[in-house]
Protein backbone atom coordinates (compact mmCIF):
# COMPACT_ATOMS: atom_id res chain seq x y z
CA UNK A 1 0.00 0.00 0.00
CA UNK A 2 1.32 3.56 -1.19
CA UNK A 3 1.62 6.11 2.22
CA UNK A 4 2.76 8.67 0.27
CA UNK A 5 6.22 10.64 -0.86
CA UNK A 6 9.32 9.02 0.53
CA UNK A 7 10.52 11.29 3.54
CA UNK A 8 6.88 12.61 4.21
CA UNK A 9 4.17 9.97 4.11
CA UNK A 10 4.14 9.23 8.25
CA UNK A 11 4.03 12.68 9.12
CA UNK A 12 0.99 13.34 7.10
CA UNK A 13 -0.97 10.21 8.05
CA UNK A 14 -0.13 11.50 11.83
CA UNK A 15 -1.60 15.12 11.18
CA UNK A 16 -4.76 13.74 9.48
CA UNK A 17 -5.69 11.51 12.46
CA UNK A 18 -5.24 14.60 14.99
CA UNK A 19 -7.03 17.05 13.00
CA UNK A 20 -10.52 17.52 13.65
CA UNK A 21 -13.32 19.69 12.89
CA UNK A 22 -16.11 20.94 15.19
CA UNK A 23 -19.52 22.33 14.41
CA UNK A 24 -20.57 25.87 15.14
CA UNK A 25 -23.44 24.25 17.04
CA UNK A 26 -21.48 21.47 18.78
CA UNK A 27 -18.70 21.83 21.67
CA UNK A 28 -15.73 19.32 22.00
CA UNK A 29 -15.09 17.36 24.79
CA UNK A 30 -11.02 16.26 25.02
CA UNK A 31 -9.94 12.57 27.35
CA UNK A 32 -6.49 11.87 27.57
CA UNK A 33 -6.23 8.23 29.04
CA UNK A 34 -9.54 8.61 29.82
CA UNK A 35 -8.88 11.93 32.49
CA UNK A 36 -10.92 15.14 31.56
CA UNK A 37 -9.16 17.79 29.84
CA UNK A 38 -10.04 21.11 30.79
CA UNK A 39 -10.19 23.05 27.84
CA UNK A 40 -13.08 22.78 25.90
CA UNK A 41 -12.59 22.94 22.00
CA UNK A 42 -14.77 26.18 20.12
CA UNK A 43 -16.27 25.57 16.68
CA UNK A 44 -13.54 24.96 13.79
CA UNK A 45 -10.61 23.21 13.20
CA UNK A 46 -8.87 21.65 16.88
CA UNK A 47 -6.06 18.80 17.08
CA UNK A 48 -5.55 16.71 19.51
CA UNK A 49 -3.20 13.79 20.31
CA UNK A 50 -3.37 10.69 18.66
CA UNK A 51 -4.41 7.32 20.56
CA UNK A 52 -3.97 9.60 23.18
CA UNK A 53 -6.91 11.89 23.16
CA UNK A 54 -10.28 10.90 22.51
CA UNK A 55 -12.82 14.05 21.18
CA UNK A 56 -16.29 13.66 21.82
CA UNK A 57 -18.33 16.36 20.30
CA UNK A 58 -21.43 17.79 22.22
CA UNK A 59 -24.55 19.19 20.32
CA UNK A 60 -25.65 22.82 21.94
CA UNK A 61 -28.94 23.07 20.04
CA UNK A 62 -32.61 23.24 21.72
CA UNK A 63 -33.78 19.59 21.72
CA UNK A 64 -37.69 19.21 21.31
CA UNK A 65 -38.77 15.77 23.02
CA UNK A 66 -42.72 14.63 23.64
CA UNK A 67 -43.10 13.41 26.98
CA UNK A 68 -45.65 9.97 26.30
CA UNK A 69 -48.76 10.56 27.33
CA UNK A 70 -49.43 9.83 31.46
CA UNK A 71 -52.57 8.68 33.05
CA UNK A 72 -53.09 9.68 36.40
CA UNK A 73 -56.27 10.55 38.82
CA UNK A 74 -56.33 14.37 39.86
CA UNK A 75 -57.09 15.21 42.82
CA UNK A 76 -60.68 15.88 42.32
CA UNK A 77 -60.46 11.92 41.61
CA UNK A 78 -60.92 12.55 37.44
CA UNK A 79 -58.72 9.77 35.42
CA UNK A 80 -57.14 11.71 32.92
CA UNK A 81 -54.34 10.97 30.15
CA UNK A 82 -51.98 14.12 29.87
CA UNK A 83 -48.81 14.78 27.67
CA UNK A 84 -45.87 17.23 26.94
CA UNK A 85 -43.30 18.32 24.77
CA UNK A 86 -40.34 19.73 26.93
CA UNK A 87 -37.45 22.21 25.05
CA UNK A 88 -34.17 22.17 26.48
CA UNK A 89 -30.49 22.48 25.64
CA UNK A 90 -26.65 21.24 27.15
CA UNK A 91 -25.00 24.75 29.18
CA UNK A 92 -22.10 22.62 29.99
CA UNK A 93 -20.67 20.04 27.43
CA UNK A 94 -18.49 18.73 30.06
CA UNK A 95 -21.08 17.76 32.85
CA UNK A 96 -23.46 16.69 30.26
CA UNK A 97 -21.14 13.96 29.42
CA UNK A 98 -19.55 13.54 32.62
CA UNK A 99 -21.80 13.92 35.12
CA UNK A 100 -24.69 11.67 33.61
CA UNK A 101 -24.82 8.51 31.71
CA UNK A 102 -27.15 9.47 28.90
CA UNK A 103 -28.40 13.33 29.47
CA UNK A 104 -31.46 12.89 27.02
CA UNK A 105 -32.49 9.43 28.64
CA UNK A 106 -32.39 11.40 32.32
CA UNK A 107 -34.44 14.52 31.03
CA UNK A 108 -37.31 12.25 29.39
CA UNK A 109 -37.74 10.23 32.58
CA UNK A 110 -37.56 12.95 34.72
CA UNK A 111 -39.92 14.34 32.95
CA UNK A 112 -42.52 11.79 33.01
CA UNK A 113 -42.13 11.49 36.89
CA UNK A 114 -42.60 14.93 37.32
CA UNK A 115 -45.77 15.12 34.33
CA UNK A 116 -47.55 12.63 36.61
CA UNK A 117 -46.85 14.19 40.06
CA UNK A 118 -48.38 17.41 38.67
CA UNK A 119 -51.51 15.31 37.56
CA UNK A 120 -51.82 14.19 41.08
CA UNK A 121 -51.94 17.37 42.56
CA UNK A 122 -54.23 19.46 40.10
CA UNK A 123 -57.67 19.51 39.83
CA UNK A 124 -59.43 18.84 36.20
CA UNK A 125 -60.21 22.59 36.18
CA UNK A 126 -56.65 23.72 36.21
CA UNK A 127 -55.52 21.43 34.05
CA UNK A 128 -58.63 22.36 31.56
CA UNK A 129 -57.55 26.14 31.91
CA UNK A 130 -54.72 26.96 34.02
CA UNK A 131 -51.93 25.37 32.03
CA UNK A 132 -49.88 28.32 32.00
CA UNK A 133 -48.94 27.42 35.85
CA UNK A 134 -48.89 24.14 36.04
CA UNK A 135 -46.27 24.37 32.69
CA UNK A 136 -44.07 26.72 34.99
CA UNK A 137 -44.56 24.36 37.86
CA UNK A 138 -43.26 21.63 35.42
CA UNK A 139 -40.47 23.93 34.24
CA UNK A 140 -39.45 23.96 38.00
CA UNK A 141 -39.22 20.60 38.73
CA UNK A 142 -36.59 19.97 35.94
CA UNK A 143 -34.91 22.53 36.33
CA UNK A 144 -33.57 21.75 39.32
CA UNK A 145 -31.96 18.84 39.20
CA UNK A 146 -31.25 19.11 35.52
CA UNK A 147 -28.91 21.77 36.14
CA UNK A 148 -26.40 19.49 37.98
CA UNK A 149 -26.36 17.87 34.78
CA UNK A 150 -25.25 20.82 32.37
CA UNK A 151 -28.27 20.94 30.89
CA UNK A 152 -31.21 23.95 31.01
CA UNK A 153 -34.85 23.31 30.78
CA UNK A 154 -35.99 25.95 28.04
CA UNK A 155 -39.72 25.52 28.49
CA UNK A 156 -42.44 22.91 29.14
CA UNK A 157 -45.60 22.64 27.70
CA UNK A 158 -48.94 20.18 28.55
CA UNK A 159 -50.45 19.17 25.10
CA UNK A 160 -53.30 17.35 25.21
CA UNK A 161 -55.52 16.24 27.96
CA UNK A 162 -57.47 13.26 27.62
CA UNK A 163 -60.98 12.63 29.42
CA UNK A 164 -63.12 9.64 30.03
CA UNK A 165 -66.44 9.91 27.60
CA UNK A 166 -68.41 9.58 30.57
CA UNK A 167 -66.68 12.90 32.03
CA UNK A 168 -66.97 14.69 28.96
CA UNK A 169 -70.86 14.06 28.64
CA UNK A 170 -71.49 14.79 31.72
CA UNK A 171 -69.18 18.55 31.22
CA UNK A 172 -71.70 18.49 28.31
CA UNK A 173 -74.35 18.63 30.14
CA UNK A 174 -73.08 20.96 32.60
CA UNK A 175 -72.31 23.51 30.13
CA UNK A 176 -75.87 22.87 28.50
CA UNK A 177 -77.29 23.59 31.90
CA UNK A 178 -75.09 27.05 32.05
CA UNK A 179 -75.87 28.23 28.91
CA UNK A 180 -79.60 27.08 29.60
CA UNK A 181 -79.51 29.28 33.21
CA UNK A 182 -77.99 32.82 31.17
CA UNK A 183 -80.30 32.78 28.34
CA UNK A 184 -83.12 32.20 31.12
CA UNK A 185 -81.69 35.17 33.05
CA UNK A 186 -81.19 37.39 30.45
CA UNK A 187 -84.73 36.52 29.22
CA UNK A 188 -86.32 37.52 32.17
CA UNK A 189 -83.80 40.92 32.39
CA UNK A 190 -85.31 41.89 29.18
CA UNK A 191 -89.03 41.58 30.35
CA UNK A 192 -88.22 43.84 32.96
CA UNK A 193 -87.17 45.85 31.09
CA UNK A 194 -89.61 46.41 28.71
CA UNK A 195 -92.34 46.20 31.71
CA UNK A 196 -90.44 49.49 32.69
CA UNK A 197 -90.71 51.02 29.51
CA UNK A 198 -93.97 50.15 28.25
CA UNK A 199 -94.69 51.48 32.49
CA UNK A 200 -93.57 55.00 30.99
CA UNK A 201 -95.15 54.78 27.60
CA UNK A 202 -98.91 54.49 29.50
CA UNK A 203 -97.89 57.39 31.78
CA UNK A 204 -97.36 59.56 28.88
CA UNK A 205 -100.00 58.33 26.78
CA UNK A 206 -102.69 58.88 30.04
CA UNK A 207 -101.37 62.59 30.21
CA UNK A 208 -102.11 62.68 26.30
CA UNK A 209 -104.87 60.44 25.25
CA UNK A 210 -104.08 61.86 21.58
CA UNK A 211 -101.07 59.76 21.72
CA UNK A 212 -102.47 56.38 21.84
CA UNK A 213 -104.62 57.27 18.98
CA UNK A 214 -101.56 57.89 16.67
CA UNK A 215 -99.91 55.10 18.37
CA UNK A 216 -102.99 53.10 16.84
CA UNK A 217 -102.82 54.48 13.60
CA UNK A 218 -98.99 53.73 13.49
CA UNK A 219 -99.59 49.81 14.04
CA UNK A 220 -102.02 49.78 11.74
CA UNK A 221 -100.08 51.60 9.36
CA UNK A 222 -97.10 48.73 10.33
CA UNK A 223 -99.66 46.07 9.59
CA UNK A 224 -101.06 47.33 6.35
CA UNK A 225 -97.55 47.91 4.75
CA UNK A 226 -97.07 43.74 4.65
CA UNK A 227 -100.10 43.28 2.10
CA UNK A 228 -102.57 41.68 4.38
CA UNK A 229 -105.72 40.96 3.04
CA UNK A 230 -107.09 40.70 7.15
CA UNK A 231 -106.78 43.78 8.99
CA UNK A 232 -107.66 43.66 12.34
CA UNK A 233 -108.37 47.11 14.09
CA UNK A 234 -108.39 46.62 17.79
CA UNK A 235 -110.82 49.06 19.81
CA UNK A 236 -108.65 51.33 22.21
CA UNK A 237 -109.35 50.70 25.74
CA UNK A 238 -109.64 54.37 26.28
CA UNK A 239 -112.80 54.13 24.02
CA UNK A 240 -114.39 52.29 26.05
CA UNK A 241 -113.71 54.05 29.46
CA UNK A 242 -115.64 56.65 27.38
CA UNK A 243 -118.40 55.06 26.62
CA UNK A 244 -119.09 53.70 29.83
CA UNK A 245 -118.47 56.94 31.34
CA UNK A 246 -120.73 58.44 28.92
CA UNK A 247 -123.96 56.71 29.65
CA UNK A 248 -126.10 57.81 32.57
CA UNK A 249 -127.08 55.49 35.33
CA UNK A 250 -130.52 54.30 36.28
CA UNK A 251 -132.45 56.54 38.28
CA UNK A 252 -133.35 55.50 41.42
CA UNK A 253 -136.73 56.07 43.83
CA UNK A 254 -136.22 57.30 47.27
CA UNK A 255 -135.47 54.49 49.55
CA UNK A 256 -132.83 53.30 47.14
CA UNK A 257 -135.08 50.73 45.23
CA UNK A 258 -135.03 50.88 41.28
CA UNK A 259 -137.46 52.95 39.54
CA UNK A 260 -139.52 50.04 37.49
CA UNK A 261 -140.28 48.24 41.01
CA UNK A 262 -141.78 51.72 42.06
CA UNK A 263 -143.99 51.27 39.13
CA UNK A 264 -144.97 48.04 39.64
CA UNK A 265 -146.32 48.81 43.03
CA UNK A 266 -148.18 52.01 42.72
CA UNK A 267 -151.79 51.92 41.63
CA UNK A 268 -153.14 52.59 38.35
CA UNK A 269 -154.67 55.64 37.26
CA UNK A 270 -158.35 55.99 37.37
CA UNK A 271 -160.29 55.41 34.12
CA UNK A 272 -162.48 58.06 32.17
CA UNK A 273 -166.44 58.20 31.99
CA UNK A 274 -166.52 57.69 28.40
CA UNK A 275 -164.24 54.94 28.60
CA UNK A 276 -166.40 53.03 31.16
CA UNK A 277 -169.45 54.11 28.84
CA UNK A 278 -168.02 52.71 25.76
CA UNK A 279 -167.08 49.43 27.49
CA UNK A 280 -170.20 48.67 29.12
CA UNK A 281 -172.18 49.15 25.79
CA UNK A 282 -169.85 46.85 24.21
CA UNK A 283 -170.33 44.39 26.67
CA UNK A 284 -173.96 45.00 25.98
CA UNK A 285 -173.65 43.84 22.42
CA UNK A 286 -171.62 41.21 22.95
CA UNK A 287 -174.30 39.74 25.37
CA UNK A 288 -177.45 40.17 23.02
CA UNK A 289 -175.06 38.65 20.14
CA UNK A 290 -174.09 35.87 21.88
CA UNK A 291 -176.37 35.06 25.31
CA UNK A 292 -172.89 35.09 27.33
CA UNK A 293 -171.84 37.83 29.40
CA UNK A 294 -168.96 39.32 29.04
CA UNK A 295 -168.29 39.82 32.65
CA UNK A 296 -166.07 37.21 34.00
CA UNK A 297 -168.09 36.85 37.13
CA UNK A 298 -170.99 36.30 35.57
CA UNK A 299 -169.71 33.59 33.15
CA UNK A 300 -168.38 32.04 35.98
CA UNK A 301 -171.67 31.56 37.22
CA UNK A 302 -173.34 30.79 33.96
CA UNK A 303 -170.75 27.91 34.36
Amino acid sequence: MWAGPPGGGGGGGVRGAAARVVKQYERGVVFRFGRLRQEIRSPGFTMIVPVVDRLHKVNMQIVTMPVPAQEGITRDNVTVRVDAVVYFKVVDAADALVRVEDYKFAVSQMAQTSLRSIIGKSDLDDLLSNREKLNQGLELMLDSPAMGWGVAIDRVEIKDVSLPETMKRSMARQAEADRERRARVINADAELQASRKLAEAAEVMSEQPAALQLRLLQTVMAVSAEKNSTLVLPIPVELLRFLERATPPAPEAVGGEPAGEVEALSPAPPLSEAYLKGRAAAEDAIEDLTGVSVDPAQREQAN
